[in-house]
C-alpha cells in the first residue's frame, strides 16, 4: 500500500492557482492543517471573502487534485473564513447556514456546557420519545472525539455507499431510527486527534453526504462545551432549536450557562433545559436522594426566561439499558423514565410545530469579533 505523506499533498496543491491568480493555493497560504490517515487527507482551505464566489469550485478542484494521488482514497477539505465581517454583515460561513438537509424538516441540538451530564442518553431517548409521537426521526452523532451513540443504541459496523460512486453514504438504521456516527468510520479505540478544521470537515460530511431518509425531525447529539461543532453546526446548518441538559448541580449549571448563551450568540433558539440525574429513589426503603442536589436547573430556567422541560431521575436500569444499547423508552416503555422523555418529546415538537421558536435573522458577528462563550 502506497504511503501517503504531507509533502506529496503539497507538491500536488502547489500546481493550483490561487483565486487572486497571484501565486498557488500553498503560496499564498491558503492551506493548513494538513492530516493524514491510511487513504484520507484532510485539511483546512482558506475561503477569501473577496473570491467566495469561486471557493467552492476551488475546493472541488483541489479534493480532486488529491484524490489523484497514488494512495488516497478519500480527501476532506474544509472551508475556513480569512477573517470576520464587518458589524452586521454575515461571514461566509454564516451565509451557508440556511442550506437544508434535503427531507429533514426540523434539526434540534441536544447540548451541554461540560460532560458526564447524560447528554448523549438524553438525545436518544428524546428521539424515541420523538418517534413515540409519530414522528420520522434521524439521529447524527456530532461528538466526533468521544462518539456515544453506537454504543447507546447498539449498532456497529461500517455504514454501506449509497451510489455506486460511493460519494454518499447509507445511515445504520436500529430501533426505526435514521443513525450516523464517526464511530461507525473507525475503530473503537481510534483517537481522533484531528484540529478544529479537520472535525469541521468530518461533521459536515456526515451530515451532507448521508442519505438520510425523509425525516420529521434530526435529534444532533453535540460533543459538549462550545467549540467548534457547536459553530460549525449554528453557522452551517438550519437549527430550528436547542435543548440544554445539565445536573442540579451548580457546577454543572455554569456549563450549562455557557452552552446556552452560546445558542442565543448565534441565534439558535433554546427550546429547554432538562435537569438530568434530579433524584435518586432508593429501590430497598423508597427514600429520595438528591444526590447532586434538586431543582438548579429549574431555578435557571426561570432566571434565564426559557422553559424547563423536566427532571429525569438516576436509575440503575436506565444505565443497564443504555450500555446494553436498549434505550429505556424503546426497551421499557411503560417505564417512569420512558413517560418523562415523552413527556419531554411532546414540549420540543410543540415548540417546534408551534411557532414560538421564531429565528431572527442570523448575525454571526458581534462588536466585530466571532462569538465567544460567556465565561
Amino acid at each position: 500500500m502506497t504511503t501517503v505523506a504531507a509533502e506529496d499533498v503539497l507538491a500536488v496543491l502547489k500546481r493550483i492557482a490561487a483565486p487572486d491568480g497571484r501565486g498557488n493555493v500553498v503560496s499564498a497560504g491558503l492551506v493548513s492543517d494538513i492530516a493524514i490517515q491510511g487513504g484520507t487527507v484532510m485539511f483546512a482551505l482558506t475561503a477569501s471573502q473577496q473570491h467566495m464566489p469561486a471557493m467552492e469550485m476551488l475546493r472541488a478542484a483541489v479534493e480532486k487534485a488529491v484524490l489523484g494521488i497514488p494512495g488516497v482514497s478519500k480527501a476532506m477539505v474544509a472551508l475556513t473564513a480569512e477573517r470576520p465581517a464587518p458589524s452586521g454583515q454575515a461571514t461566509p460561513a454564516t451565509a451557508q447556514r440556511g442550506g437544508a438537509i434535503p427531507g429533514i424538516k426540523h434539526l434540534i441540538a441536544v447540548a451541554s456546557g461540560k460532560g458526564g451530564v447524560g447528554k448523549s442518553t438524553t438525545a436518544v431517548n428524546l428521539a424515541l420519545g420523538l418517534q413515540s409521537l409519530g414522528l420520522r426521526v434521524a439521529v447524527l452523532d456530532a461528538d466526533v472525539y468521544g462518539p456515544s451513540v453506537p454504543k447507546l443504541v447498539g449498532l456497529s459496523g461500517k455504514p454501506e455507499a449509497s451510489d455506486a460512486a460511493g460519494k454518499k453514504m447509507k445511515p445504520m438504521r436500529r430501533h426505526g431510527l435514521d443513525v450516523m456516527s464517526i464511530g461507525f468510520l473507525v475503530p473503537e479505540d481510534t483517537p481522533m486527534i484531528w484540529r478544529g478544521p479537520m472535525v469541521m470537515s468530518a461533521l459536515t460530511q456526515l451530515l451532507r453526504e448521508t442519505e438520510w431518509s425523509p425525516a420529521d425531525v434530526m435529534v444532533i447529539d453535540m460533543p459538549p462545551g462550545t467549540g467548534d461543532v457547536q459553530l460549525t453546526l449554528a453557522q452551517q446548518t438550519p437549527l430550528s432549536g436547542a435543548v440544554i441538559v445539565s445536573t442540579p448541580q451548580d457546577l454543572a449549571l455554569i456549563d450549562a450557562r455557557k452552552g446556552l448563551n452560546m445558542f442565543r450568540k448565534v441565534n439558535v433558539p433554546v427550546i429547554g433545559i432538562i435537569e438530568n440525574m434530579s433524584y435518586f429513589v432508593c429501590a430497598a426503603c423508597g427514600e429520595r436522594h438528591e444526590i447532586f442536589g434538586h431543582g438548579g436547573a429549574r431555578t435557571e430556567a426561570d432566571r434565564i426566561g426559557v422553559p424547563f422541560l423536566g427532571e429525569v431521575p438516576l436509575d440503575k436500569e436506565l444505565r443497564l439499558r443504555s450500555d446494553a444499547g436498549e434505550p429505556i423508552v424503546a426497551s421499557m416503555p411503560d417505564s417512569l423514565h420512558s413517560a418523562i422523555y415523552r413527556d419531554v418529546a411532546r414540549q420540543v415538537w410543540a415548540a417546534l410545530e408551534g411557532g414560538g421558536l421564531a429565528r431572527p435573522a442570523p448575525r454571526i458577528v458581534v462588536d466585530g469579533q466571532p462569538p465567544v462563550a460567556a465565561s
